[in-house]
């Protein structure tokens, strides 16, 4: 009898790359695409009752990023093994998704065979890095907030003096949604989950004037 085909989820927000990634999916006789979104959030939504055996998670999404949707949903999905996509190998980027429950972490610029090969060995249960992303790791530790752009400084200093999504968006002349956007990457490249943390760790390594 058979062997049970691998059941694959693609989760990216281009449309392009979620095709590309299902036919080379299809091409294998041993895994099966079972359906796919093209956000974290829609991925969250509608993951849990198909419970596939292995996500291809796009890292870079807005709203709800790759890592943090891997993160609310490897709690609900202890057998669904996650495989991180990104196009940037950052040292803070492949600690965050393996403590979220990613199995995988690898650069979109991969061969077919380089993922065909992650998606069997991950669901094998082994935990795989690429290359890239097995030298970041051992990268010296940069101070946090070291990656943050000048947009995201601006917004931070806005918060360290108080103000809410919508005085930032005023301020700015920027859509609330963008402002939202840009504070959960900066919540992501400052390690906290929350405004108060991302304040402190701002004012303790000097990232923004003190209020």
């Amino acid at each position: 009898m058979a062997s049970a085909r691998i059941r694959v989820f693609i989760v990216d927000d281009h449309p392009l790359i979620r095709s590309g990634l299902a036919a080379m999916v299809g091409a294998e006789p041993d895994l099966e695409h079972v359906g796919e979104a093209g956000s974290g959030v829609e991925a969250v939504r509608v993951l849990p009752a198909l419970a596939p055996d292995v996500v291809l998670m796009d890292q870079v999404m807005p709203v709800l990023d790759g890592i943090a949707a891997t993160e609310a949903l490897s709690q609900r999905l202890p057998a669904t093994k996650f495989v991180i996509l990104t196009s940037l190998v950052e040292p803070d980027l492949v600690r965050r998704a393996m403590a979220a429950g990613a199995r995988g972490f690898v650069l979109k610029t991969a061969s077919a065979r380089e993922l065909v090969a992650m998606i069997r060995n991950v669901h094998a249960g082994r935990r795989v890095l690429d290359a890239d992303a097995t030298d970041a790791l051992f990268e010296a530790p940069r101070s946090p907030g070291g990656d943050l752009t000048p947009r995201e400084r601006e917004l931070l200093a806005l918060m360290a003096r108080g103000c809410n999504n919508q005085e930032i968006a005023t301020d700015l002349a920027i859509g609330l949604p963008t402002v939202k956007f840009h504070v959960t990457n900066i919540f992501g490249k400052l390690g906290v989950d929350n405004r108060v943390d991302a304040v402190l760790t701002a004012l303790k390594h000097k990232l923004v004037p003190p209020p």
